[in-house]
Formats: structure tokens, sequence, C-alpha cells
């Protein structure tokens, strides 16, 4: 049995969630200065092919950047490259 694809996920460009994730920290007050990278990385056994590393997170800040964060992962898997080819 393999993993299923996507798992209801929305495909996005690791561009398109880097946007998506830099949109939805700004909204939130404590969320402002926080700072992020994106990468992809091979899938793993929950379904996910992407990551996120936070910086500069203030303490009071830490758990509300965490929960946008995972609402994000679950909602969104990344498109890679060879799917992008095919899908044009």
């Amino acid at each position: 049995m393999g993993i299923e694809w996507g798992q209801g996920k929305e495909r996005a460009t690791l561009e398109e969630i880097r946007i998506r994730v830099g949109h939805a920290l700004q909204r939130h007050p404590l969320c402002r200065n926080v700072q992020f990278d994106i990468m992809s990385v091979p899938r793993t056994a929950r379904g996910g092919n992407w990551t996120i590393s936070l910086h500069s997170v203030e303490p009071a800040a830490l758990w509300e950047a965490s929960d946008i964060v995972a609402d994000i992962q679950a909602a969104y898997d990344l498109q890679m490259p060879a799917e992008l080819c095919s899908a044009a």
C-alpha cells in the first residue's frame, strides 16, 4: 500500500506556499515579525512534502505561529517541478 498523493490537499508551488504563510503570519499581531524559510523535503508518512523553519519568534508568538503553519501544512501539498511540466 503506497502513500496517497496529496490526501485531499491543494497543490501549490513553493512560492505560493511562502506567500500564504507570510500573509497568514502578518494577519496575527504577535506574528508580524516572524521570519521563516520553507523547503521541500522527501514525502513523510503523514503525507507532507515541505517543512518550515521559524526564525526570530518572540516567546509570546510561538504557539500562534506554530498553529498558523500547521493549518497551512494541513491544507497544502507542494507541487513538484515534474508535476508543473506535465500540467502545462
